[in-house]
């Protein structure tokens, strides 16, 4: 299968922790979206999975227009200004930081990420404007308390945030222990605080989505899960769930002025305000 993306440029130098070897999420993700950021191992895991979804790269882009529409609502009626977006991927356009800061030149955002050529790109581009703040943690999601102290040097705990974790809880392939990770990151939030949270799930495909994880998760890449929208409901435990709820993030407040329902995607997201 030919793809409509361009080639990434293997000419420029990984960080010496990165094995190209192996696939990774975020520049999988990037390769989908189009981007140059990615290796062989990433194109070649991208395009089995294109084979057989064609239309998983309708989801990566659903998603980042979902992020675009939380941001608004958090900024604009609930008055957050501090983000922290763990598993920020690699950056692209409108990254949480330039949609929050162009409402709200004042915001505050922490990304954090796991993948160290992340990390590179982030402090590169991801600059903030004069008036607001943004800083980069590299850790893994499986460590809060880590992720906590470092986003304090940034973030005021004391004060409302938003919790980005958009793709990444669906990385975490032992449940229990991913329902404790993200009760402990809200039990931090201050009231008026809002998680933001998307997930893989096979509710759209069914076992074509299931037989590509397995797939992917064979290659010795990011291990990843799929979960039902009940168990992505139970993320949101503690929180107050906004309308309308979990649904495919394409129809979690779409435009209004969009003749029809958009199609559905095989990420399921939701809003839940911390009372």
């Amino acid at each position: 299968m030919s793809t409509p993306f361009p080639p990434a440029d293997e000419s420029r130098e990984a960080p010496p922790s990165l094995d190209l070897s192996v696939p990774h999420s975020a520049r999988v993700w990037n390769y989908w979206l189009g981007g140059k950021d990615n290796y062989a191992a990433d194109r070649a895991a991208g395009d089995d999975v294109l084979r057989r979804l064609p239309d998983i790269a309708d989801g990566a882009r659903a998603e980042r227009a979902f992020l675009i529409r939380v941001i608004h609502h958090l900024v604009r009626e609930a008055g957050i200004r501090q983000f922290l977006d763990i598993g920020t991927g690699l950056p692209t356009m409108n990254n949480t930081h330039e949609v929050a800061q162009e409402l709200a030149p004042e915001s505050r955002v922490v990304y954090v990420d796991n993948d160290p050529l992340v990390m590179v790109h982030a402090r590169a581009l991801l600059t903030s404007s004069p008036e607001g703040a943004t800083n980069y943690i590299e850790a893994d999601l499986r460590e809060p308390e880590a992720i906590l102290e470092a986003a304090r040097a940034t973030l005021d705990f004391s004060r409302p945030v938003g919790l980005m974790l958009l793709g990444v809880v669906n990385h975490l392939v032992d449940t229990e222990r991913s329902y404790a990770v993200v009760a402990r990151l809200v039990e931090e939030l201050a009231p008026g605080s809002h998680l933001v949270l998307t997930h893989s799930t096979a509710e759209i495909h069914g076992e074509p989505m299931l037989e590509v994880m397995r797939e992917m998760n064979e290659r010795g890449g990011t291990p990843i899960i799929a979960r039902s929208r009940k168990e992505i409901e139970g993320y949101f435990a503690g929180t107050e769930l906004l309308e309308p709820g979990v649904v495919s993030c394409s129809r979690w407040r779409p435009d209004p002025t969009a003749v029809g329902a958009p199609p559905e995607v095989y990420l399921f997201g939701g809003v839940g305000r911390v009372v």
